[in-house]
């Protein structure tokens, strides 16, 4: 058995809430620029619904999971996630009893490399959430929370839904 992965072209069955952002890479001889966020944006941004609080960057290595056995949720914080450099698989999970998805598993194929995998994706709040590194070195992981950081706020469940080792298989790793 194979996951099904998501990305810009194939979007069957996405989380109730789950937005997709298409970013658009520049190039030229001199490098490349991409635009990761804009207030005009208005399906990933809005000022009193939406709002901008902080931007991280995480690096992970190749076939590493963050928190194998855990999924991440926040209560009062949707995270806006980029994938900038590597490729990662980042996985949403539904259990919020009254959504139209309730019980729903999505993995997105995330990264420049491929035009339909370079994206913003929005997760929504009580969604859970994790991603994984599928590429052959680092990926990099570009964040733009609506709230500033609070361990209050961040929460981690058992993640009973999902086998990030049949996600390695998928992609050729360990």
């Amino acid at each position: 058995m194979h996951y099904q992965y998501l990305n810009l072209n194939n979007q069957q069955d996405i989380i109730e809430g789950t937005i997709i952002r298409k970013l658009i890479q520049h190039s030229d001889p001199t490098g490349s620029l991409v635009e990761t966020m804009r207030t005009d944006w208005h399906d990933v941004f809005d000022q009193n619904t939406r709002p901008f609080a902080m931007q991280y960057m995480s690096t992970t290595p190749t076939g590493v999971a963050r928190d194998e056995d855990k999924w991440h949720v926040h209560k009062m914080q949707e995270d806006r996630f980029i994938c900038p450099k590597g490729k990662i698989v980042t996985a949403l999970y539904d259990p919020r009893q009254n959504s139209a998805t309730y019980k729903k598993l999505n993995l997105f194929t995330m990264g420049p490399e491929n035009e339909e995998e370079m994206y913003m994706i929005v997760i929504p709040k009580e969604v859970y959430h994790g991603f994984m590194v599928v590429s052959k070195k680092e990926g990099y992981l570009l964040n733009f929370p609506t709230q500033l950081y609070s361990g209050e706020d961040e929460g981690r469940i058992e993640n009973k839904e999902l086998s990030w080792q049949k996600v390695r298989e998928d992609f050729g790793l360990k």
